[in-house]
């Protein structure tokens, strides 16, 4: 029988057991930084940019010269020269003086403001009429004010993204210190499974899972490694299970977690090490596994493709992060709940909802059907304790990654 565990006691063993567990380290190019951790502070060593540059086409000028000018009265400056990309600008820049600066070039010594070509007019000679004041420092980027030495740029334990590997590029960083990623087993269990591109006989189902925890270890950092669809049997699933303990970081079996006959994954991991929960106090969810063997962490999904996706987003992917020195980025936010939500049965309740209209809407759905999830915004999860949602009652909504 089960002996279920809230989820926050769940977490909790989960984190004590596994906290130590870390995955090691390795450098990475530039191009292959997307969506790693970080495994170390980044600090700039130099100024970003290293020069006052101009953001836009135009005349470099001195603010106080362009003073109180306007289209009746123009201020007439002199062109002594022009910047030209990519070419260090020698020219000091004297009172009542101009020079003509493309987009991102270095503006002389002296600039102080940058005048767009459409407020000037070149009056031949050498002469150009400025029809607009600015400011000191209009339309300039100074030396470091994107990053001057000794700032931190990330710290450690930061999620990647696009726009860091710009950052990083103009650091002239080519070669980033990442976590590795986790290497996940992923073995599917039971008789009436056939994979998704194989003809499905009567009375089988498709293997749902496979291909969804195949993907949530990826969206979670991990590297996953799906070691096929095994038969209901005890001696071949703790083969298996042997064979992946030796080069897996955490291992994932989906099916065989109830107390049916044929349900021999309890057993195999008390062969094999320890069974830490079997049974948690979540609908869906209740039969889920947490043991461990060879201290690798060893997790029984229900087959339930539903009940899989929020085990492993509840237990699976806040582990995956903690081996890589980080902690999983939620997106929530609080919207009135469309309809009154009953649930008293004793089990902390996960609700798929679309968010529509200014309301969390909870999907109707029965135990299983793998679209209830696809067609959500996010879930909201009802405490065990309460006995449902009033209609319009706040709910803290959280957002699947799109």
């Amino acid at each position: 029988m089960f002996k279920v565990k809230p989820i926050a006691e769940v977490s909790k063993i989960i984190q004590e057991r596994f906290a130590q567990l870390h995955v090691g380290f390795e450098t990475v190019a530039l191009d292959a930084v997307l969506n790693r951790i970080l495994a170390e502070d980044i600090l700039a060593d130099a100024y970003v940019p290293d020069f006052d540059r101009s953001t836009v086409d135009g005349y470099a000028v001195k603010a106080a010269d362009v003073f109180g000018c306007s289209d009746a009265i123009p201020a007439l400056l002199t062109l002594v020269g022009q910047a030209k990309m990519g070419t260090l600008t020698q020219i000091v820049l004297e009172k009542g003086q101009c020079v003509y600066v493309p987009t991102g070039a270095q503006v002389p010594q002296g600039t102080d403001a940058v005048i767009m070509l459409e407020h000037a007019d070149d009056l031949g000679g050498g002469e150009i009429a400025i029809y607009k004041a600015s400011a000191p420092g209009t339309n300039l980027i100074f030396r470091g004010d994107d990053l001057k030495p000794g700032d931190v740029v990330f710290r450690a334990g930061k999620i990647l993204n696009t726009a860091d590997s710009g950052a990083l590029a103009a650091m002239g960083v080519s070669k980033v210190h990442v976590c590795k990623h986790p290497r996940v087993a992923i073995i599917s269990t039971g008789d009436e499974l056939v994979h998704p591109h194989e003809p499905l006989p009567s009375g089988k189902i498709r293997d749902v899972n496979a291909s969804m925890l195949v993907n949530a270890v990826l969206e979670a950092g991990g590297k996953p490694d799906f070691l096929g669809i095994i038969r209901d049997d005890e001696q071949v699933l703790h083969t298996t299970l042997k064979s992946a303990l030796e080069n897996h970081d955490v291992i994932l079996v989906s099916g065989g977690t109830s107390v049916g006959v044929k349900d021999a994954l309890p057993k195999v991991i008390t062969d094999l090490g320890e069974m830490l929960v079997h049974g948690v106090a979540a609908k869906p969810g209740k039969p889920t596994i947490v043991g461990v063997a060879n201290e690798i962490p060893v997790f029984g999904l229900p087959g339930n493709p539903v009940a899989a996706y929020f085990m492993f987003y509840s237990f699976v992917r806040p582990l995956l992060f903690s081996m890589m020195d980080a902690e999983p980025v939620e997106r929530t936010i609080e919207l009135p709940v469309s309809r009154a939500v009953p649930s008293n049965h004793g089990r902390e309740e996960f609700v798929p909802v679309i968010v529509q209209d200014g309301l969390a809407q909870p999907i109707p759905s029965k135990s299983g059907l793998i679209t209830t999830l696809s067609s959500a915004d996010g879930f909201i999860r009802i405490p065990r304790e309460l006995e449902g949602l009033k209609q319009g009652e706040l709910v803290r909504v959280t957002l699947f990654v799109r």
